[in-house]
This record gives structure tokens, C-alpha cells and sequence, in this order.
């Protein structure tokens, strides 16, 4: 059973190392994401926000993933 844990945590942890960034390159690309004078907007601030929690998630999981191996 840790060990289908450990595994569940990866895949988790995999997903988000690939979805996140891929899309935040599409958020960072949408006009949305600058104003006028080229400075980030909420809109870019809050997705950037959401990408570190995801990657905060990650490193999480990853830790977790091997603690339970361990």
C-alpha cells in the first residue's frame, strides 16, 4: 500500500512538473498578462502565484513520494 502511495504521489508530482509550466508560458503570452507600459498585470501575478504553489506541491510530493519508499 506506501508503495502505491509513493507512486500516486510521483505521477501527481509529474503532472504538475509538466502541465504548469507549459501553461503559465501560455498565460505569460496572453495580452492579458501586460498593460500598457509592459508591466506585469493581476491577471500574470496570480497565475505566477498559482505556479509556485504547484511547484511547492510538487516538491511536496516528490519528498513524500521517497520518504515512503524509504
Amino acid at each position: 500500500m506506501l508503495v502505491f502511495a509513493a507512486v500516486v504521489l510521483f505521477v501527481g508530482a509529474l503532472f504538475n512538473l509538466v502541465a504548469w509550466p507549459r501553461f503559465f508560458q501560455r498565460v505569460a503570452k496572453d495580452t492579458r498578462a501586460r498593460d500598457a507600459s509592459g508591466r506585469p498585470t493581476t491577471f500574470y501575478r496570480v497565475h505566477l502565484v498559482l505556479l509556485v504553489i504547484a511547484m511547492a506541491i510538487t516538491l511536496a510530493s516528490v519528498v513524500a513520494g521517497i520518504l515512503l519508499l524509504v
